[in-house]
């Protein structure tokens, strides 16, 4: 018995949506499969930043910065004194400003040519010590502050444009295979140009106090 010309229509139809249907999940299932597989392939080459490292050798009065263990710069600094030696240890850079506000109990200096802390401060994780400039260039290469690392006013802005907060910072306080490497420094030798100094150092240091420098 012959179908309706209406039933044959609606059954073409039914037909035709299915294969279109089949074919959008096709097409659908390729592309998730081509994200899927691109995919890792972005993410297995990570763009990754240099591993920063600032290396302050105290006999020497020289701080090395690093990136993946390369030597980028050296500087000469000052640091503590005897009698106000620099912490020694692992830190990090805290706290970045620049142009600072010295504070002291009674007394504050703004930014300019008689501030303590110079252009440049970096706050160390260790409260009240950092690496900053000063308003004494003469003092650097010698123990003169009270237990900050200082340096010149034009390096302290070179090694501030090139540090980040959270870099590492290390402080150290004898001659080590690592500081022979980094300044050419032979382990041992300092001690007793350090004892030399000591006396001269001590009254810088009380210098420096009149100046509140760190």
């Amino acid at each position: 018995m012959n179908q309706p010309a209406a039933s044959l229509t609606s059954k073409t139809r039914s037909t035709q949506f299915a294969k279109f249907t089949f074919l959008l999940a096709a097409l659908a299932f390729s592309a998730n499969s081509l994200a899927a597989q691109t995919s890792p392939t972005s993410e297995a080459k990570p763009r990754l930043e240099a591993s920063r490292r600032i290396v302050v050798s105290v006999p020497d009065r020289k701080l090395a910065l690093l990136e993946d263990g390369r030597v980028v710069k050296i500087y000469d600094v000052a640091v503590g004194a005897p009698v106000s030696p620099s912490p020694t240890g692992e830190f990090q850079i805290a706290q970045r400003l620049v142009n600072p506000t010295f504070y002291k109990p009674g007394v504050v200096i703004g930014p300019g040519q008689g501030n303590p802390l110079g252009t440049r401060w970096m706050g160390l994780s260790v409260k009240g010590f950092g690496i900053h400039g000063t308003n004494r260039p003469d003092s650097i290469g010698t123990n003169a502050s009270h237990g900050c690392i200082r340096l010149r006013n034009s390096d302290v802005e070179d090694l501030f444009a090139r540090v980040q907060v959270g870099d590492r910072v290390s402080l150290i306080a004898e001659h080590t295979d690592e500081l022979a490497r980094l300044f050419g420094a032979t382990p041992g030798l300092g001690d007793a140009h350090e004892t030399v100094q000591a006396s001269n150092e001590s009254t810088a240091s009380r210098e420096g106090e009149a100046h509140g420098d760190r």
